[in-house]
């Protein structure tokens, strides 16, 4: 299969949505939303609102949850991911990383587990790493005592979004890629809890 070919088969299964809104010249993606990476799309699509920027955003059906990596996801395939990145600039792309199906599927009360896993921290990647680090900054601020990590070194590398297919790094200016673990999409208990709003609006502000 070509390299568009998986991404032009997930566009034609059934319930698959491509959501396009052109705004400002910053944008919004979601690109495994829905069933894939839980709360992304939600997230992306307030952030956008809040900010007046543009959105596109896959939105993967309870039925399905494919996981197609980023830099699969050509514009060759896609008119309506071609027209948004020749609109807008540059790009915060929004993912999810992290095991969330048990969250979703049953929630232990919150005493039972700590504030912070060690593994739920938000990794910042993407090419325009000036943009990473406003966002590391505000999402600071928005979420204290989780780890916000902007130094691509301690990033994994198959979340350092730096491929050079990947959408997040075809626009004029680039992106930065968000990826966000279940706790802070709402998807497991926490005291305090945290409000996907508070996600979505830290990354609006730094939009605007």
């Amino acid at each position: 299969m070509t390299l568009d070919g998986v991404f032009a088969r997930l566009l034609r299964e059934p319930g698959v949505e491509e959501q396009l809104e052109l705004r400002s010249s910053l944008g919004f993606m979601a690109l495994h939303g829905g069933n894939q990476d839980r709360v992304t799309d939600v997230i992306a699509r307030q952030a956008a609102e809040r900010a007046g920027a543009s959105l596109y955003a896959v939105v993967q059906p309870p039925h399905l949850r494919w996981h197609i990596p980023s830099w699969r996801y050509t514009p060759a395939a896609s008119p309506r991911l071609a027209t948004f990145l020749d609109h807008v600039d540059v790009v915060v792309s929004v993912h999810g990383h992290g095991a969330d199906a048990f969250w979703m599927d049953w929630q232990p009360p919150a005493e039972w587990y700590p504030r912070w896993r060690p593994e739920e921290r938000v990794l910042l990647g993407g090419r325009n790493r000036e943009l990473a680090s406003r966002v590391a900054g505000a999402l600071r601020d928005a979420l204290p005592g989780c780890p916000v990590v902007d130094d691509l070194d301690a990033i994994p590398r198959g979340v350092r979004g730096l491929h050079r297919h990947n959408p997040v790094n075809l626009t004029r200016g680039g992106g930065v890629q968000v990826e966000l673990p279940p706790q802070v999409r709402g998807l497991r208990p926490s005291s305090p809890p945290v409000a996907i709003g508070t996600v979505a609006g830290a990354l609006a502000a730094v939009a605007r």
